[in-house]
């Protein structure tokens, strides 16, 4: 009984700041998403740990681990969790989309197309609360597997998983130069490209995945090298004159004018899309739905927009 009283004195702010630190691994991560200091955030951690009984997180090297408990936790969280946007969304269905939350997670390439959808939709509906996470990949891929946002967007859908993908628009992949390289302003062959260095995605991100399957489509080599784990760091690292690299053509007005070109290069642009994904099954709230159908409204004002 005693024990029950003290499961009973924790708070739902003690298991959100759990769930930001088991979704990151990472204390400081989990406090800067939550706008709370450091020291706030391993407090409350520690208090529902002692609620508990039971160590909830292991530190191996500098990784944060959780442990058999925390995990129970974790998933009672979660669950507790739905149930309660589960009532969110019931009440936002009387309330005609005056309230509620929307949860969002895109691939990195997708920061320069989201957003702005983002930003209309949520001036239309001002009492809705939006939730965006950037990430590479696999960081989405493993929040799609805890079903941890309503809608996801990737280049390449986990078609391994039990999701429904839906076409958005193109998403070209381009070779980009610094203006004024030897290359730029002619007709190239991916041979002329021998002796230049590419900037490249890390593996795993969408980007990287959709340029080496072309390349093996292709049967062109890959040529030497180097790995840069954002689409802004290989346009400075392009515009400093480290090598040449291949983004998406969307990332390119958001570069100042007169930095990089973009290379014409036969077989380019390399054919790509985004997609709108979620998991097969999944109730979406009113929000969610209402985004979906703001997003193909935007769509439909774009001359001659190319969905896949």
């Amino acid at each position: 009984m005693k024990r029950r009283w003290h499961t009973r004195q924790t708070t739902f702010r003690q298991l959100e700041i759990l769930l930001a630190v088991a979704e990151r691994r990472s204390v400081t991560a989990a406090a800067e998403a939550l706008h709370l200091a450091q020291p706030t955030v391993s407090t409350q951690v520690a208090k529902l740990a002692e609620a508990v009984g039971a160590p909830l997180f292991e530190q191996v090297g500098r990784q944060m681990h959780l442990t058999e408990v925390g995990e129970d936790v974790v998933r009672a969280a979660r669950s507790l969790f739905d149930v309660l946007d589960g009532l969110e969304m019931r009440l936002a269905q009387r309330a005609g989309l005056e309230v509620g939350r929307l949860r969002i997670a895109v691939v990195t390439t997708a920061k320069y197309l989201i957003p702005r959808w983002l930003g209309s939709f949520c001036a239309q509906h001002p009492g809705i609360t939006p939730e965006l996470q950037i990430a590479n990949r696999g960081e989405v891929i493993r929040r799609l597997q805890h079903n941890l946002d309503d809608l996801y967007v990737f280049s390449h859908p986990p078609y391994e998983l039990d999701i429904h993908a839906e076409p958005l628009t193109d998403n070209p992949l381009v070779m980009i130069a610094p203006t004024g390289h030897r290359l730029a302003g002619r007709r190239l062959n991916w041979s002329d490209l021998a002796g230049e260095r590419l900037l490249m995605r890390e593996t795993g991100s969408g980007t990287r995945y959709a340029v080496e399957r072309f390349l093996a489509q292709q049967a062109w080599p890959l040529p030497d090298h180097v790995t840069i784990a954002s689409t802004e760091a290989i346009k400075e690292a392009v515009a400093a004159g480290l090598g040449v690299g291949i983004v998406s053509r969307h990332a390119l007005t958001h570069m100042a004018p007169g930095n990089i070109t973009e290379l014409d290069v036969a077989g380019l642009p390399i054919p790509n899309s985004w997609y709108l994904v979620t998991l097969r099954g999944k109730q979406l709230s009113p929000a969610a739905l209402a985004f979906k159908q703001h997003v193909g409204e935007q769509l439909a004002k774009v001359p001659g927009h190319g969905a896949a």
